[in-house]
């Protein structure tokens, strides 16, 4: 969720005056309104719960942990929660995809947003994919792959703003916008502060055989990018136990959401390599209940519609239970994922020829990697915001 700039759909409800009539008893029977995406222990879990559970057992374990065990569990898990979570962002992005980018539908801005990052940002990614690789300039690929390294940031500490703001909303319980404003600060800066940080960790990584560059990065900049997110981060603290005293509460699976995506995923990543290995799936799980609560209510929206059934051989096939169509979208999600993170790249690898020797590595594996990563920041950016309708429609509803 790269841009989930999400607040509450809806406003306060308005307290009821003393003097009014009372309410007929038919007219009181309102439909209670979610306070959950799933359940609090689901919630808990999921958006950032597990975090607080596995950090400090990972963390204890240090170096003796079997990285390469890990890894390989990890590469597994990839199949099922990495992997697909990318996948489900392509199916929702797309679906309808000609009425949100060519038609005001959605209205004039919304428009444009799918037109740019539907059609724009794909092409421009691709052509310059051409050109790295046309040239071999192995250099200018492994920028790229940088690239990826501060959209990656960006999305996951935006998740996290979107999941306390989600949490807050389910919960009722709104945050005033400057104490969303210093939290979006404490968020880029911490984002900030972190990508610094790994281009100065080192000058060359590797992905598939391809170099991961750096930039050359001055030490006070990284230093006062640092202190900057520190001081943000006491800031963000101080507005949260504000609103805490204001409101009584505080929608509490949020605020490990947002507390974890920051520090336990991104700027605390590297304390120790296991952890390293485990947190894409974490964030992917995170990413996934709001999916799932999104596309569950969707299929619920449109099994409504008769048309909708007689026109999907798929509705057909299971009838007006929402939870195999929303199995099938998974099943779809782990075949596309795997296609775009595997299957497409190792055949081209092999159908495709290529200067091997300047561009050392898997190339294809390389560019569908990075391009998955990047691009889906671009989608995510226009799918969670708040003046998208979909969003209050199936994810608030």
């Amino acid at each position: 969720m790269a841009s989930h700039a999400l607040t509450a759909p809806v406003a306060d409800a308005p307290a009821p005056s003393p003097k009014a009539d009372p309410v007929p008893p038919v007219a009181a029977k309102a439909v209670p309104q979610p306070r959950y995406l799933f359940g609090p222990v689901i919630d808990f879990l999921c958006l950032g719960g597990s975090s607080l559970l596995l950090f400090p057992l990972v963390y204890a374990l240090g170096d003796s942990a079997n990285v390469a065990g890990v890894a390989v569990t990890m590469l597994l898990v990839a199949h099922f929660i990495n992997h697909p979570h990318f996948a489900a962002s392509y199916q929702i992005f797309y679906r309808g995809f000609a009425q949100k980018a060519f038609t005001p539908a959605l209205g004039r801005a919304m428009q444009a947003r799918y037109l740019f990052a539907g059609l724009i940002a794909p092409v421009a990614l691709v052509l310059f994919f051409l050109w790295g690789a046309g040239t071999s300039n192995s250099r200018m690929l492994g920028y790229a792959a940088n690239v990826m390294g501060l959209a990656v940031g960006w999305h996951y500490v935006k998740q996290g703003y979107g999941m306390l703001m989600v949490d807050a909303a389910l919960k009722r319980l709104y945050l005033k916008d400057p104490a969303k404003k210093i939290i979006l600060a404490n968020c880029y800066m911490t984002w900030f502060a972190s990508w610094l940080g790994l281009n100065a960790a080192a000058s060359r990584w590797e992905l598939w055989g391809l170099a991961y560059y750096s930039f050359a990065v001055p030490t006070p900049l990284v230093t006062a990018a640092t202190a900057a997110a520190g001081m943000t981060a006491l800031a963000a603290a101080w507005v949260l136990a504000s609103e805490w005293r204001r409101m009584g509460s505080l929608p509490w699976n949020g605020v490990i959401a947002f507390g974890v995506s920051l520090y336990a995923w991104l700027l605390f990543v590297t304390v120790n390599p296991v952890w390293g290995l485990m947190v894409p799936a974490l964030h992917s799980l995170q990413y996934l209940v709001v999916v799932t609560r999104f596309q569950l209510n969707y299929e619920r929206d449109q099994l409504t519609n008769p048309d909708y059934k007689k026109t999907s051989l798929v509705r057909r096939i299971f009838g007006g239970n929402p939870l195999p169509h929303l199995a099938f979208f998974f099943v779809v999600a782990a075949i596309v994922g795997w296609l775009g993170f595997w299957g497409m790249p190792t055949i081209l690898d092999g159908l495709v020829p290529y200067d091997s020797i300047a561009t050392t590595g898997t190339l294809f594996l390389f560019v569908f990697w990075i391009f998955i990563n990047v691009h889906h920041y671009f989608l995510d950016n226009v799918m969670w915001r708040r003046e998208n309708p979909e969003t209050g429609k199936y994810l608030f509803g």
